[in-house]
């Protein structure tokens, strides 16, 4: 960052229980643009234990954390407890009120319309959960990064690195994403084609239901009808 360039303050929000890589996907992107200023939230300045087996050291607690260009709230079986606190909700309304970009990675979304920040909105989240988003006024758009007004949305987990080149392409524009994303090397080429419900086999999107997803997805529900 150069004398004159105008700092870019990216604020995610950390919680216990966060999918790790919602929000180190997307910030490993977003951290190389022009005048790029990551801060990481949380309610306290403590370890937060991620879904990996390891803690992440927020920046700032959600008092005094800057005003964010860009919020962005990952996702993560944690997402249940943040809908339900107060204070977090709080922070992101008072965030999302002056920036210039509000944004999630997969159920992530579901703590912007806790919030009620999708109310009217078109919006995505993790494939399993989608369902969830009418309870908040939103419209379920099968993209992998939905962009409505100045709220973006994106799937589950490593659809975070695609928003952040939507959002970079946007700001600093399309060559100087393109040069991220090379220097980067993000040339995707999985193995196998299951990546999504709509190719995967059925057998393993219901399996992947009944182990994983269907449990969470029915507390989550309780929660949310209960809020």
């Amino acid at each position: 960052m150069t004398d004159t360039q105008k700092p870019f303050h990216i604020v995610f929000l950390l919680f216990d229980g966060i999918t790790q890589l919602d929000f180190t996907g997307p910030a490993q992107f977003l951290a190389r643009m022009p005048g790029a200023i990551v801060h990481t939230a949380a309610k306290a300045v403590q370890p937060i234990q991620t879904d990996s087996g390891f803690a992440m050291l927020p920046s700032t607690n959600l008092t005094d954390c800057p005003q964010a260009d860009l919020l962005c709230v990952p996702g993560g079986f944690g997402t249940r407890d943040v809908i339900q606190d107060k204070e977090t909700l709080q922070f992101l309304r008072d965030q999302a009120a002056e920036a210039q970009y509000v944004t999630s990675v997969c159920t992530g979304s579901l703590a912007l319309g806790a919030a009620g920040l999708l109310q009217g909105k078109r919006a995505t989240s993790h494939w399993a959960y989608t369902s969830l988003l009418e309870k908040f006024g939103a419209t379920y758009d099968a993209a992998r990064v939905v962009k409505d007004g100045n709220v973006i949305t994106a799937g589950g987990v490593t659809s975070g690195i695609d928003f952040a080149l939507t959002v970079i392409a946007e700001i600093a524009g399309q060559q100087f994403a393109e040069a991220v994303q090379l220097g980067l090397e993000y040339d995707p080429h999985p193995p196998f084609d299951s990546g999504n419900p709509s190719v995967a086999d059925p057998k393993l999107v219901q399996l992947l239901n009944d182990r994983n997803y269907g449990d969470v997805l029915k507390e989550l529900q309780k929660v949310i009808d209960a809020s």
